[in-house]
């Protein structure tokens, strides 16, 4: 494992030959499978399994994510001795969409994230009966997850939340904002439309792009969306983006419940969610007496938003921290 890990740091440099050989290969031994979600919507996620592994880590993506983003990551997981689940959340991905333009990123109620990965739990984790249970979310995920451990706090031995949703940077001033939200959300044509400045999707230039500093893994992410129309997904609604606001709000107020050992990675560069929210969460953890890993956010310096999918040096300091985070938390 030692030497797997020691690869994190010089990945990129021969980046296609390692995506189109050992990944390639990992990638073709997945099990795609399905179940139902709130309100009977059909939610995909993929797994990797050996017959040795006696743990398992949950992967929980954000918004417009899906598992087929995720191979380098499920890849470098797997090869350090985990069984690894990646759900695509309902409206994104290989999942069901719950609007007519599948574009729009949409949720009638945040709490149907929280529910579907519930039930991804019951049915994919716990049935496994695993030695060690260890759950991973980026963003949004970072934000249900966080929901999901205050509602069941002993899910999982341990939980690393990546650049966490638990505040949205907005384009307004917040207060102006939020009256904008509240006005769309009594006005059915705008509630479940585009949210100011936002669209159908397209593609970026990496030059332009404000979530990583890896051209390799950025142009390799966008080549996905690129080729298959299917699962892209764009601006979310005005809805979505109000029902995110309030989740932030919630996951602090529920801050206390929440007593499964944590490991918050902030990007030092992030202007996608607002680090400060995550500075607070941590703190209320502190209050209530069961603190995040080291008091606070751990800090990628120099890092963007996607931690997971940046420039190996900044990645592989994340992956290590938390393969040696859950390393230690076994029972």
């Amino acid at each position: 494992m030692q030497h797997h890990r020691e690869s994190w740091l010089r990945r990129e440099r021969a980046f296609a030959a390692f995506a189109t050989g050992p990944l390639l290969d990992f990638w073709r031994q997945r099990e795609e499978c399905e179940f139902t979600g709130t309100g009977n919507l059909t939610l995909r996620y993929v797994r990797f399994t050996a017959p040795h592994h006696t743990r398992v880590i949950l992967i929980v993506p954000g918004r417009i994510e899906s598992y087929i983003k995720y191979p380098e990551l499920a890849y470098d997981l797997f090869h350090c001795g985990y069984d690894v689940v990646i759900i695509d959340h309902r409206g994104q991905g290989r999942s069901e969409r719950l609007l007519a333009d599948s574009h729009r990123g949409h949720v009638v109620e945040f709490s149907d994230y929280v529910d579907d990965l519930e039930t991804l739990y019951l049915k994919e984790i716990v049935s496994q009966h695993y030695q060690q249970r260890y759950v991973l979310a980026h963003s949004m995920g970072g934000a249900i997850v966080a929901l999901f451990l205050a509602r069941q706090p002993r899910a999982f031995h341990a939980a690393v939340l990546c650049a966490p949703m638990f505040g949205i940077v907005l384009p307004l001033p917040p207060f102006l904002a939020h009256r904008i939200l509240d006005w769309a959300e009594k006005r059915p044509a705008l509630r479940d439309g585009y949210a100011l400045g936002t669209g159908r999707w397209r593609a970026h230039p990496f030059g332009i792009n404000r979530l990583t500093h890896s051209r390799e893994r950025y142009r390799r992410n966008l080549r996905f969306y690129a080729d298959d129309p299917a699962i892209r997904v764009g601006g979310p609604t005005y809805h979505w983006v109000r029902e995110g606001v309030q989740a932030g709000r919630n996951i602090m107020r529920q801050a206390a419940n929440i007593t499964t050992p944590l490991l918050l990675l902030q990007a030092s560069e992030d202007d996608v969610v607002d680090n400060r929210s995550q500075d607070l969460f941590c703190q209320a953890l502190a209050a209530a007496g069961h603190p995040c890993e080291g008091n606070a956010p751990r800090v990628i310096e120099g890092a963007r938003h996607e931690i997971l999918f940046e420039s190996d040096a900044m990645r592989a300091e994340a992956l290590n921290a938390t393969v040696d985070f859950f390393a230690r938390h076994l029972s």
